[in-house]
């Protein structure tokens, strides 16, 4: 009994008999045992681990095979949220980084984010509002605009009196992107856009509330009160030249009328900061910079809505509506009472 105990414990510490739990690898987890090993311990461990593996509870491995995913997606063992959308933005990261790899590109990556932001915004937000989409492609058509097409638009508002083609070009069908029948503002400067409006809206109210915060007067609700003010002029102003076209029987699109009865808030702008700046620099003379500037951007832009309206409004029109010429000088003179209704002065010396 005792050589035969001796010989277990001989086993034990040995790692030897086949199938026995206690076996320990001399040789590490990683390492496997050498072709002269007398006790064949590469053999007897597999043999033993599927042992072991089959003698746990039905839960236990359960459990591993669960815990297997978790540890590879790391931290949190969350499942990872996977769409199309997703793998639309893998396979065109995939295909930019693979392009731009012999180019060394290092904004590969970042691009193919851009283009799914805008697939998901075009493709995928749109969708879910019924209408959205088609709005969205025609205010892309108002936003298409660059650096050289702002200062020339810019300068044509502003100096009308001298320029004398006002006709749109005609979209050829070249740009795919462009909708309806005249070219994309970028292509031609007598465009219509809706940049110019949005921004000049912007700093004109915000010239205000600068205006009344030096006075000492602001207040919060300075920009709620001067934008919706100048936001329901400039309805109003719409409504009534969408008027003055369905009694002409004249079809225009009601952006198109946003776009070009907004060009006013830019000569708004060019006033207050010549008010606002004379005002700061002398102690008067703030009202005669606000109203000499006011005399030069009102008339140019009555000369504007004057000129366009006339050569984009067709020639012939309904017989039994107004003329053409009154209309179009009733455009003209209404620029000049609405830039008058909307100009602030009361904190200009």
């Amino acid at each position: 009994m005792a050589e035969f105990h001796s010989s277990n414990a001989y086993q034990r510490q040995t790692g030897g008999g086949a199938g026995n739990p206690y076996h320990s690898n001399p040789y590490g987890a990683n390492n496997s045992a050498p072709n002269n090993d007398p006790y064949n311990a590469s053999q007897w461990q597999s043999s033993s681990q599927a042992q072991q593996n089959s003698s746990q509870p039905y839960e236990q491995q359960n459990q591993q095979q669960r815990n297997v995913p978790q540890q590879q997606q790391g931290q949190g063992g969350s499942t990872p949220f996977w769409s199309p959308a997703m793998s639309q933005f893998v396979n065109i990261a995939a295909t930019a980084a693979v392009q731009n790899a012999g180019a060394n590109n290092p904004n590969a990556m970042l691009d193919a984010a851009g283009k799914i932001g805008h697939t998901f915004l075009d493709e995928g937000t749109a969708r879910m509002i019924p209408g959205l989409e088609n709005m969205m492609r025609q205010l892309r058509v108002y936003f298409a605009v660059d650096n050289n097409y702002v200062k020339k638009k810019m300068t044509r508002v502003l100096f009308s009196f001298f320029f004398k083609n006002w006709e749109r070009l005609r979209n050829d069908g070249s740009d795919p992107s462009a909708v309806g029948i005249y070219a994309l503002p970028n292509q031609d400067e007598n465009a219509l856009d809706l940049y110019i409006p949005l921004m000049s809206f912007i700093t004109y109210v915000l010239l205000c509330s600068l205006c009344y915060g030096t006075s000492g007067e602001f207040n919060p609700e300075v920009l709620t009160d001067h934008s919706t003010k100048c936001f329901v002029i400039l309805i109003l102003e719409v409504l009534l030249l969408r008027l003055g076209y369905y009694m002409m029987q004249v079809s225009v699109s009601f952006l198109d009328l946003f776009a070009v009865s907004g060009y006013k808030f830019l000569g708004l702008s060019i006033n207050m900061f010549v008010g606002f700046s004379l005002s700061l620099a002398f102690t008067s003379g703030g009202h005669k910079g606000y109203y000499g500037t006011f005399l030069w951007t009102a008339s140019a832009m009555s000369y504007f809505m004057l000129r366009f309206m006339g050569y984009n409004i067709p020639a012939v029109t309904n017989a039994s509506g107004p003329k053409k010429e009154i209309v179009v000088l009733a455009f003209a003179g209404f620029q000049f009472a609405s830039m008058y209704f909307l100009g602030q002065t009361k904190f200009l010396n």
